[in-house]
């Protein structure tokens, strides 16, 4: 069956769209954290929806389970096969088209396959700009970054991708082609069901193209470093900008002391934004979309750091002189992952908890964490204006990472998510759960929830062909 299955395969997609060379799939059988690798059946590259319609419905018949990939970028090890080899691969990455991009409608019709980066250079082409970056710009897809309904830096202002996601393309486990690529502002025929698709890490459906909310270019922006003596102040600093910059206010970050340490040992040429160490950095940004309200920026940035100084929230700040200076500033925060896997092993936590108890519970989880597992550093970083901080464990110096991950590093993840359930957090921000909290979503979620995200599943993917073994 094998063999006849990989026989229709290549005559549906061609010598392009079919491989089983061992060397052309190894890339793509592990995870980018390093964490999984599996092995795969063959890879699989369609060029068009039409195709990859035929070759879901191909394994319906043939009972072979699919792995969908775009970038193979995430964090949780949800587009990387299992090892027992019998799995296909789907990649996204042929179908890379810009389908349209309509200025007048500030919208962009794209394929899955379309490179996050790729997708800001169109749009600013046009004047316009799609509001979600991360660091996997230069890899993430667009249909990846759907499928995990992706955050990034400037949610606080525009919201994950359930937000930006006007229309929706995608293929269901029988080949059905699921069309709501078409925008309506008012639209009430039942469930929303692409947000259905949303999220779902390709359990439900293979997202093949979507409809993207774009914005007006960016026409100025001001860049802010603030040091502040905890983080509850940083949280009344992040009240106040909201107040007095409005929807100005577009990015909201915070950082230690340590991690700041630990980038500028890490980036050769990397410089304090501040003369001297502070408990909590803020990195505050403001963005204009008209010349205007641009010019406007520096009075308003100097108003919030005014009004800050005089409530005693912060102890210093600069203002990015330049687009470089800017540009300095967001490096640092950009470089804490890299920086800090370069002092050793860790455990990633990717967290949330209610905006306004994120200071309560850091104050609370730090010291118990580093208490119960002496040698430990706890470590916060991260999108403090929506509630999900990135919560790293690095383990003791000299520590062996793959004996310490596999004991101590278990139970301290098992821990923390035990604090975050009980904060009333969720133990996945933005990064989703693939393979790598599959287990804990099941030992912690709401059994309501989960039983409505299994009956969910297995109506719309009853032989359990879709990314199996992923989320549910």
């Amino acid at each position: 069956m094998t063999t006849a299955f990989l026989d229709d395969a290549a005559r549906l997609l061609g010598p392009k769209g079919l491989t089983t060379d061992a060397d052309d799939i190894a890339p793509w059988l592990t995870d980018w954290r390093g964490r999984y690798t599996g092995k795969a059946l063959a890879l699989a590259s369609p060029a068009s929806t039409t195709e990859v319609s035929a070759l879901v419905a191909l394994c319906a018949r043939h009972g072979v389970p699919i792995v969908p990939q775009g970038g193979n970028s995430g964090m949780s090890g949800g587009a990387t096969p299992f090892d027992g080899g019998d799995e296909l691969i789907l990649s996204l990455r042929r179908m890379n088209r810009i389908v349209a991009l309509d200025p007048a409608a500030r919208t962009a019709t794209v394929e899955a396959g379309v490179i996050l980066q790729v997708l800001h250079e169109a749009a600013e082409r046009e004047g316009l700009r799609f509001p979600l970056s991360l660091g996997g710009k230069g890899s993430a897809t667009i249909g990846g970054l759907i499928s995990t309904n992706a955050g990034g830096t400037q949610v606080l202002r525009h919201g994950s991708m359930r937000a930006l996601v006007l229309g929706l393309e995608g293929v269901l486990a029988d080949g059905g082609i699921f069309n709501q690529l078409v925008p309506l502002k008012k639209d009430n025929r039942g469930f929303d069901l692409k947000q259905v698709l949303i999220g779902s890490e390709g359990t439900l459906g293979i997202v093949t193209g979507a409809t993207l909310k774009l914005e007006p270019g960016i026409a100025g922006r001001t860049v802010m470093w603030a040091g502040t003596a905890s983080l509850h102040d940083a949280r009344a600093l992040l009240l106040l900008a909201q107040d007095i910059t409005g929807e100005l206010l577009e990015g909201f970050e915070v950082l230690p002391q340590h991690s700041l340490e630990a980038v500028l040992a890490y980036l050769p040429d990397a410089r304090a934004p501040l003369a001297d160490p502070h408990h909590w950095h803020a990195l505050i940004e403001l963005v204009a979309g008209d010349a205007a309200t641009a010019a406007r920026l520096p009075e308003v940035a100097e108003a919030l750091l005014t009004k800050a100084f005089e409530r005693g929230l912060i102890a210093d700040a600069t203002i990015a002189a330049s687009e470089d200076q800017a540009e300095r500033l967001w490096l640092i925060r950009e470089t804490i992952s890299p920086a800090e896997r370069a002092i050793g092993p860790a455990m990633q936590h990717d967290i949330s908890v209610p905006v306004e108890q994120m200071p309560a519970f850091v104050e609370a989880a730090v010291p118990q964490l580093e208490g119960d597992w002496p040698g430990t550093r706890a470590v916060c970083f991260g999108h403090l204006g929506d509630g999900n901080v990135h919560f790293h464990v690095i383990a003791p110096p000299g520590s062996d990472r793959a004996a310490w991950e596999a004991t101590d590093g278990k139970a301290i993840s098992r821990q923390v998510h035990d604090m975050v359930t009980q904060w009333g957090g969720s133990i996945s921000a933005e990064h989703g759960i693939g393979r790598l909290k599959r287990d804990e979503l099941a030992r912690l979620a709401d059994p309501v929830m989960l039983g409505m995200i299994r009956a969910i599943k297995q109506a719309l993917d009853p032989q359990h062909l879709l990314n199996p073994g992923k989320l549910v």
